[in-house]
């Protein structure tokens, strides 16, 4: 089946799976951890663990490499234990930019998703900030009560991943994230709740955690139950602490509530 190709008047492609938003916010949790030293200016390997409540669900990996004012970021997802037994899910994801002033600006963002024998793959295409162009491989039909992208959310939007690598001289808690992740535009609004502690591997310092509020924007499916959850729910939680390679905020651990229980993404190493 041929891959479809947008460049962007106001529509999205449609998945149909809910894990898939799931997998995309999942790949958001990055922490970044010194690797060895290559030809590149930085090189970092990451892993994070997912559970459900005390069972564990999933794990994630990523590779960061830094040279001169450019980066490449490439992750893996794959579930784990008794979810395996339902349906395997899994994967890929990598995003490309330039470090400008401190920030991560993409210019290409690619998610490979696969649930049991269902497989999608989407590519974001972005310039000066702004969503230029959506692949989707394959386009399913959208229902009738399905919200559509339009233009003007896909202007100054972030990546799922470099959404939370925040500079470290912004005001953490006080901004809201605007994403996009192939199929839907969300808000992450943040809001100052309190510092805890945290130890990640050999890393231990203060965190700074902030309350996230889930704002859908379009690019969904109205009604749908895990939408409407994530939208009414309290308790969403993100940690962030300062990296001491790259002097950004990144968060080291996620408290997502769902409709089966709470998924808890907790860093195991941190460059703190």
């Amino acid at each position: 089946m041929r891959a479809q190709l947008r460049r962007h008047s106001g529509t999205a492609p449609l998945s149909g799976d809910g894990a898939l938003r799931f997998t995309g916010l999942a790949l958001a949790f990055l922490a970044l951890l010194p690797a060895a030293a290559g030809a590149s200016d930085y090189r970092y390997d990451t892993s994070y663990s997912v559970s459900l409540g005390i069972l564990p669900i999933a794990r994630m990996t990523f590779q960061t490499e830094v040279v001169s004012d450019r980066y490449t970021i490439s992750g893996q997802f794959h579930s784990s234990g008794l979810v395996d037994i339902v349906r395997e899910v899994a994967a890929k994801s990598t995003v490309s930019g330039t470090l400008t002033g401190g920030r991560m600006l993409p210019q290409r963002y690619a998610l490979d998703y696969k649930s049991g024998k269902r497989a999608s793959t989407y590519e974001v295409l972005f310039s000066g900030g702004n969503v230029v162009e959506t692949r989707v491989k394959p386009e399913r039909p959208k229902p009738s009560s399905w919200v559509p992208v339009k233009p003007g959310d896909l202007k100054a939007v972030l990546d799922p991943i470099g959404a939370l690598l925040i500079p470290g001289d912004a005001d953490v808690c006080g901004q809201t994230l605007p994403v996009y992740d192939g199929e839907s535009r969300m808000d992450l609004v943040l809001s100052p709740n309190r510092s805890e502690s945290f130890s990640a591997g050999s890393a231990k310092g203060d965190a700074i955690v902030c309350s996230v509020r889930y704002v859908p924007k379009s690019g969904y499916r109205k009604g749908r139950k895990d939408i409407e959850y994530l939208t009414s729910v309290t308790g969403m939680e993100i940690w962030f602490a300062k990296t001491a390679t790259l002097k950004l905020y990144a968060p080291v651990y996620a408290k997502i509530p769902t409709r089966y229980g709470t998924v808890h993404v907790t860093a195991e190493k941190f460059d703190g």
